[in-house]
């Protein structure tokens, strides 16, 4: 059977990183990585699937990396046990800033939800990391299509 190559196998190919135990990191650390992989990864799905100005690219792209909405995508997933413990690490996690234009609840959540994100990715779980956002993103974009 092929083992296939993570995204962050072949990133310490190129560049010289160490092995880390995403575990062991802070959740806030993890929430690091979490928010700026989630959005390369919605900034390619928005570009790959739009041929439209990059203003509009913009606009597109904030409806989905937003405290709310990543609440919103947290409150839909179906977390197994290891996945919902670094959920609620992330979220319960003492941040000393807060989102422009967020709840405290809302924050809370997508800190919690970006957490998760950098920890399936620094795991290099990639698979599961993107199974989760397709899964989000979907529910989300159809839960605003109702409003």
């Amino acid at each position: 059977m092929e083992k296939s190559i993570e995204l962050i196998d072949i990133i310490s190919n190129k560049i010289d990183i160490k092995n880390i135990d995403a575990g062991m990191q802070s959740p806030l650390v993890l929430a690091y990585i979490g928010d700026a992989i989630y959005e390369l990864i919605i900034r390619t799905y928005i570009v790959t699937n739009n041929e439209i100005q990059v203003e509009k690219l913009h606009k597109k792209t904030s409806d989905l990396v937003n405290a709310h909405a990543q609440s919103e995508i947290i409150k839909s997933l179906e977390l197994n046990d290891e996945e919902l413990a670094v959920f609620k690490r992330g979220r319960n996690a003492k941040s000393y800033t807060k989102a422009k234009n967020a709840t405290m609840s809302d924050y809370r959540n997508a800190t919690g939800f970006e957490a998760l994100i950098g920890y399936l990715y620094l795991n290099g779980n990639t698979d599961r990391m993107l199974e989760l956002i397709n899964i989000g993103m979907k529910n989300y974009v159809e839960s605003q299509q109702m409003h």
